[in-house]
């Protein structure tokens, strides 16, 4: 079976959170070469797009990336995004050196206390003329 979503790079993000909705923004104007594309994990795209990828996440507390058909999660779905950016984004990957429990430890005390940091949303993304293309949920 052909996944449908062979060869993109997309981000499933919170979009609830406002951490990960800055982010996404820095994202979107950091990837010059338009290679990511982006849903928010309460949307129906992302259950489409995780359910041939028999992947159900638990909590919204996770990034996922989903490279040309393959999973990343955590601390390792942040270090191939910042692979997509260029310089010097992308020289982050160096902490792929760094023992992905202790990366994803680090990642997970960061999402346990994000929506105390900086909140939540009340409105859901709505793509502008710019991002039409690159939001897809």
């Amino acid at each position: 079976m052909d996944y449908p979503y062979q060869g993109q790079k997309i981000v499933l993000f919170d979009g609830a959170c406002v951490l990960c909705n800055r982010s996404v923004d820095f994202l979107l104007k950091t990837d010059r070469k338009n290679r990511l594309k982006f849903a928010s994990l309460q949307s129906n795209i992302a259950a489409s797009i995780l359910k041939p990828i028999k992947y159900q996440p638990l909590t919204e507390n996770t990034i996922i990336f989903i490279d040309e058909g393959r999973l990343f999660l955590k601390s390792t779905a942040v270090l191939r995004i910042a692979g997509y950016l260029g310089f010097p984004y992308s020289a982050i990957a160096i902490f792929r050196i760094i023992p992905r429990p202790l990366r994803d430890g680090i990642y997970d005390f960061i999402a346990r206390n994000r929506v105390k940091w900086f909140g939540t949303r009340v409105k859901c993304r709505v793509p502008d003329e710019k991002t039409a293309g690159r939001i897809i949920g």
